[in-house]
């Protein structure tokens, strides 16, 4: 009796460890779409990565969900990133200049990629300080950034990253620009694939101390497109 139930149960155990239960409300085809982000300054097409699953699955569900339309880009550094998805952020008032610790109560473990990292244009997870560099469950920022030349790379490698950074992500960083220094501390997940001059120009907006923009730069409706092929 055992000796019949054991193989069964092993190919149940190996079945379910390829096919992963998706997060409530997503299906399968999902997970081959963009996303197209309808802001007040334009639209941006974000292709998410399949290297990081935890963070694709949970962002497609979120944007299913609708749970990005009409949040604001609160804080925004020039020539470093924009950032968005504090759910606090829907209803702010002016006076509320301190926005960016609103969650969705749970963090998605870090999936640090080699392949992934934060050039121009590149999607990442924002997340507190904590040791385990655990995302936030719905805060997101885009990269900006800015191209460095070889010289500039030493400064960051030896204080800030204290590795050797790649000389394929050094090409990039030189000829396209991003923010090397992130590396390996915040989980990148996607990238803009058409619309990177909508980052620039709501980069280029007025901000407060807090780098909150002066005038309210709102996502209007995130969706699921089609991917083109």
């Amino acid at each position: 009796m055992i000796r019949k139930v054991f193989p069964a149960l092993f190919f149940l155990l190996i079945v379910s460890a390829c096919n992963p239960k998706l997060p409530s409300g997503l299906r399968k085809n999902d997970l081959k779409k963009n996303v197209e982000m309808t802001t007040d300054h334009g639209i941006m097409i974000i292709q998410l990565s399949d290297s990081t699953p935890l963070h694709r699955d949970n962002f497609l569900k979120l944007v299913k969900s609708k749970f990005y339309d009409s949040l604001l880009f609160h804080r925004i550094i020039k020539d470093f990133m924009i950032q968005g998805g504090d759910p606090d952020s829907k209803r702010a008032k002016a006076e509320d200049g301190n926005l960016g610790s609103g969650g969705v109560g749970y963090t998605i473990p870090a999936e640090f990629r080699s392949t992934l990292f934060h050039k121009r244009g590149a999607i990442a997870a924002a997340r507190n300080d904590n040791p385990e560099k655990a995302s936030s469950g719905c805060q997101f920022y885009v990269v900006q950034g800015r191209k460095f030349t070889d010289s500039s790379f030493a400064a960051i490698e030896t204080t800030r990253l204290q590795h050797k950074i790649p000389e394929y992500q050094r090409n990039v960083y030189t000829t396209v620009g991003g923010t090397p220094w992130l590396d390996q501390g915040y989980t990148v997940f996607g990238e803009v694939i058409r619309g990177i001059e909508v980052v620039d120009s709501i980069a280029a907006e007025q901000t407060n101390a807090n780098n909150r923009p002066i005038k309210d730069i709102r996502i209007i409706k995130v969706s699921l497109i089609k991917r083109e092929r």
